[in-house]
């Protein structure tokens, strides 16, 4: 992970549990003598990152809807320490805006920038209860309101349109976009995921095993096109917004779209770079754009 990234090191599991009791019943010894939990049980990985924001960030009463996307708390930081990187560093941290599109019911993006940087944040969703989620994790914390702002989408066509305002100006955009194509792609791409994982009692997990360990709604995991035409279409809804925007900025899970996405960088005549992030096995990538 990035240099400056505090999760570096390995879950301190016993900290963990003593300021999250709840996360106690979920944690045991595996057969290297180490303390981990069940990924593939939602409410033990709800519990662990659930922890780690209350130990790391002060964030005491995060909460996450059923089958909501729960984030693994040090990726999502390592992208915004990237972004940090990206920037032009302004003498003050409580200057810098950014805008997360799809912030989700988890709120995380915003809630780490706050948190690590002091950086102002706007997040938006055209999910209903997401939104609302947002809203109370903003609430729920002190000093988080005045830092953040949820905006809901109401146009599925429409990405920056609608949430930009006229007036505004944003040191830069982020957003973490559906992966797959279909439900049916999503729920494969799970099944991989989740037969990787050990039992706790040993063994594999087998088809019917599986639960939707990481939840995710269909906002959340797939659109039409999948992530390649997700992005090409805010490439596109980019140019109406350059004047507005420091560096418009995506996660880009899958190696394979990059070409696609240079090609339609080129065509709106944007300047890009592509940083890579490397987590555990996992390697994903940042392309930011900028005009």
């Amino acid at each position: 992970m990035h240099s400056d990234n505090i999760h570096n090191e390995p879950y301190p599991m016993k900290t963990l549990q003593e300021v999250n009791p709840l996360l106690k019943p979920y944690v045991f010894e595996n057969e290297y003598n180490t303390q981990t939990i069940d990924f593939s049980d939602p409410d033990a990985v709800f519990q662990l990152n659930k922890s780690l924001l209350m130990q790391f960030y002060n964030i005491q009463n995060w909460e996450l809807p059923k089958q909501y996307l729960c984030p693994p708390i040090p990726g999502r930081a390592d992208y915004l320490y990237h972004i940090n990187d990206l920037l032009e560093k302004p003498s003050d941290n409580s200057k810098t805006r950014g805008l997360d599109i799809g912030v989700g019911a988890n709120t995380i993006y915003p809630l780490l920038a706050a948190r690590i940087f002091g950086w102002n944040m706007v997040g938006s969703d055209i999910d209903e209860t997401a939104v609302h989620s947002a809203e109370k994790n903003v609430a729920s914390s002190e000093g988080l309101s005045e830092k953040i702002e949820i905006r809901r989408q109401t146009n599925n066509a429409d990405i920056f349109k609608g949430i930009i305002k006229s007036d505004e100006y944003f040191d830069f955009t982020m957003c973490n976009p559906p992966f797959h194509a279909s439900e049916e792609e999503a729920h494969k791409a799970n099944l991989r995921k989740v037969r990787n994982l050990q039992k706790p009692e040993g063994g594999y997990y087998k088809k019917e095993d599986i639960l939707l360990n990481f939840g995710g709604q269909a906002n959340e995991l797939w659109c039409n096109g999948g992530e390649a035409l997700f992005i090409k279409r805010m490439i596109k809804d980019s140019i109406g917004f350059k004047a507005q925007v420091g560096w418009f900025t995506t996660l880009v899970s899958k190696k394979d779209n990059l070409n696609k996405i240079y090609k339609q960088l080129n065509k709106a005549g944007a300047t890009h770079k592509t940083l890579k992030m490397d987590q555990g096995n996992k390697t994903s990538r940042i392309v930011a754009w900028k005009f």
